[in-house]
């Protein structure tokens, strides 16, 4: 498969960057503290903003202190974070008029999780805390095509989630997922499907045509 695209917008979590473990801690321990299920809090969160992950579990809850709680507890919890194949690569490749970061994280935060991990951080990425509505409404790839110049149309989101596969497509995009938090029926959104970044080849076309990439679709 070859597909050709004029700028690439990045989910950070679970596309370069694994802080599984740092989530999972971090949404565990405020699970309990608020005597809510561990488990359903974390599978809520994946691909979801925080804020909106404290409101849909306590609706009636001072949604800021608690939503300070948890970015409290990610920003401290770096113990596994690891960037993830095929990221170096290409990151290293693509001038930075190519790509950005949109991501449910906060600025805060991913600013925190992309200096762990040694990634460059382009000039301006779209975060949780500058979108009005999250993945998966399409508002904050529309944003991320902006930062870039381009229409969504001529861009290629690359994802790891429901949510965010969906934010990708209602905003105009094509979609690539990896397979990393997700199955490929829960990633039936998105347009191809592989394993990782590190299965994918991208190259550069002459006289600003774009960027060209070259992987084999589990879809």
């Amino acid at each position: 498969m070859k597909v050709r695209t004029k700028g690439l917008l990045f989910d950070m979590d679970g596309v370069l960057i694994s802080s599984l473990g740092s989530v999972e801690r971090s949404w565990q321990t405020w699970a309990e503290s608020k005597g809510l299920d561990a488990r359903e809090t974390i599978k809520t969160a994946h691909g979801m903003r925080a804020f909106e992950t404290v409101r849909k579990l306590m609706p009636d809850g001072d949604h800021a202190a608690e939503l300070k709680v948890v970015e409290d507890l990610e920003m401290e919890d770096i113990a596994d974070l690891q960037v993830l194949e095929g990221v170096v690569s290409i990151l290293q490749l693509l001038p930075q008029k190519y790509w950005t970061i949109v991501t449910s994280a906060t600025e805060r935060l991913a600013r925190r999780r992309l200096a762990v991990a040694g990634i460059p951080l382009p000039a301006r990425i779209i975060t949780a805390d500058m979108v009005t509505n999250g993945k998966p409404h399409p508002e904050p790839y529309r944003r991320g095509a902006e930062i870039l110049g381009l229409a969504t149309e001529d861009c290629l989101v690359i994802e790891d989630s429901t949510s965010g596969a969906k934010a990708g497509h209602a905003a105009g995009c094509k979609v690539l997922a990896t397979t990393f938090s997700h199955t490929l029926d829960e990633l039936a959104a998105a347009d191809w499907i592989v394993e990782s970044l590190g299965k994918v080849k991208i190259t550069i076309l002459p006289e600003d045509q774009g960027l060209e990439l070259e992987f084999t679709s589990l879809k």
